[in-house]
């Protein structure tokens, strides 16, 4: 008999936009908000939301851009981080989260930590899962996106595109994990559907600009983590393309406190370890929270 606790997908209006998100849990026990990242959706957090429900409120939202969250032509609608973070930060208030842990991942991370830098009073806890926050974590993957942020021409866009095609998103899913067969492969093709609709490329092109942004709010970010020590695992998929181990350790240079988790896979630890990572919230969280 399956005892998991049931996950619901919901939709809420949001500034004018219709934000999907997944929920899971007692609607009065702690709540930790899950922002995913790049290619992806809140369909990467669909094994973890069930293996954490039934001490938690777990929330997970489509950005805009991804996912089944309604997501206007980039000519409508700035697609920035601080915008994506704005978005987030009016869905907590249409739910009426007064405080919250953050686990945020990848392009969820800059999201999430805007979050935070807006409102420390509300952030419970950070779990950060691949989720970069520190120069050295970035890997020499980055290179073709530095370029296109230091010379944001036509040329240099279009090379861009490579991070959309189908052995990409794949790859993402696949490199440094140790047995790729344990990714579901209807994770990167759902991603794949998502980058082929009608004018997602121009909103990821757009994003994947706007990303330098975030670089540059690396050390505000690190302010915020040594003026407000937060409670914070860092859990990293040690073999990732983009985001190296060095940026899992950096966390703890600004609070010493941080616990760091390395574990022998990819970019998207969930598909390969999330009996491990849950293992490691429920611990992190029930000492963090008990103890706030």
């Amino acid at each position: 008999m399956n005892t998991q606790p049931p996950v619901y997908c919901r939709t809420i209006a949001v500034d004018g936009l219709d934000v999907f998100y997944r929920e899971a849990g007692p609607a009065d026990a702690p709540v930790l908000l899950l922002l995913h990242g790049f290619p992806s959706s809140s369909h990467q957090f669909r094994q973890l939301l069930p293996l954490l429900a039934d001490r938690y409120r777990v929330l997970a939202p489509d950005l805009p851009g991804f996912g089944f969250t309604t997501s206007p032509p980039a000519t409508a609608f700035a697609y920035t981080f601080a915008h994506l973070a704005e978005v987030v930060d009016h869905f907590t208030q249409a739910l009426g989260l007064a405080q919250y842990a953050l686990y945020v991942f990848d392009y969820g991370a800059p999201v999430g930590l805007r979050l935070a830098l807006a409102h420390p009073e509300r952030v419970t806890a950070l779990i950060t899962q691949n989720g970069n926050a520190y120069e050295e974590g970035l890997s020499t993957a980055w290179d073709s996106a530095r370029t296109y942020w230091q010379q944001p021409t036509p040329a240099n866009r279009a090379a861009m595109r490579a991070m959309y095609t189908w052995d990409s998103v794949q790859d993402q899913y696949r490199h440094g994990t140790l047995d790729p067969a344990q990714v579901a492969p209807e994770a990167p093709a759902l991603d794949f559907w998502g980058l082929q609709r009608p004018g997602y490329d121009e909103m990821q092109l757009d994003l994947i600009l706007d990303y330098r942004t975030n670089v540059a709010l690396y050390p505000r970010f690190q302010e915020y983590f040594r003026a407000h020590r937060p409670p914070t695992l860092a859990v990293w998929g040690e073999n990732d393309a983009f985001f190296l181990p060095a940026g899992a350790l950096a966390y703890r240079r600004d609070n010493p406190a941080a616990q760091v988790q390395l574990l022998p896979t990819g970019h998207f630890a969930l598909e390969t370890h999330v009996v491990e990572i849950a293992g490691f919230v429920r611990a992190f969280l029930a000492t963090v929270l008990a103890a706030g």
